[in-house]
């Protein structure tokens, strides 16, 4: 049920970190976790992912969509009242068609914004994106033949990579067209998210995660820092052998220039 009984229930500050594949989202999500003082963002609304998240808190979304939001901004928050979580804007469009069917958080008059302060209220937007464009194809493209998206220890490959410019030119249009869906939505409900530059992220770390924290009005306990990144950078020798081999191969198709 929604009112002020709904709006209570929720913690003082939500979140969302907006983002499209390789942009490096986990870089950022799992440091803002690491600080035990930014919820625990990750991507509770993932169609795929729902049936785990779903079978913890013994909630059908299927059947009632708002109590299995609810259940997750009440679980997976930190001890000082923060929620946080991620969206890729391939799914972001039933996602919000997700919220507006439930009917608690709106109607078919509510705006998209609205829609989402209902949910998750004192929401506030996140965006990270990557400046080159060409590293972050080559990355999907790897990931795609790879099927590992996240660098862990306990993880092993599908398959070797092998270069493909066509795969990798197809990453870059793809990127372009998930980049445009972000910046179409934020354009529709008039907002400017706070962004974070994947390649400041990773020259100066414990800096941006720190700029982030001060966005979200978040402050650490007294003698508490930042501590190094815990997930694993992708790119090596692979990766630049890569780069090269599609400048010469492609020149058409990727302006440094532009990213």
């Amino acid at each position: 049920m929604g009112g002020l009984f709904h709006k209570l229930r929720h913690p003082r500050r939500c979140y969302v970190v907006c983002t499209i594949p390789r942009s490096g989202s986990n870089l950022l999500t799992d440091g803002l976790r690491d600080t035990r003082r930014a919820g625990m963002p990750k991507q509770f609304f993932l169609p795929k992912a729902e049936a785990r998240y779903a079978a913890e808190l013994g909630i059908d979304p299927a059947v009632d969509y708002a109590a299995y939001v609810r259940g997750i901004v009440n679980t997976k928050k930190t001890r000082n009242e923060v929620f946080g979580f991620k969206l890729m804007s391939w799914y972001l469009d039933d996602f919000l068609a997700r919220l507006r069917a439930a009917h608690d958080f709106g109607n078919s008059k509510t705006s998209d914004h609205e829609l989402l302060c209902s949910a998750f209220p004192r929401l506030r937007f996140l965006r990270i994106v990557r400046r080159h464009k060409l590293r972050q194809a080559l990355s999907t493209a790897r990931a795609l033949q790879t099927g590992l998206w996240k660098v862990q220890k306990d993880k092993s490959i599908l398959r070797e990579p092998q270069f493909d410019p066509d795969l990798i030119e197809q990453s870059l249009h793809e990127a372009e067209r998930q980049e445009k869906i972000w910046d179409d939505f934020f354009r529709r409900i008039e907002i400017k998210p706070f962004k974070v530059e994947y390649e400041k992220l990773c020259h100066d770390y414990e800096r941006t995660i720190h700029a982030v924290l001060n966005f979200l009005t978040i402050k650490l306990p007294a003698g508490a820092h930042v501590g190094p990144p815990v997930t694993t950078r992708q790119a090596d020798e692979i990766s630049r052998t890569w780069e090269e081999r599609f400048l010469a191969e492609r020149p058409s198709a990727y302006s440094p220039a532009s990213g």
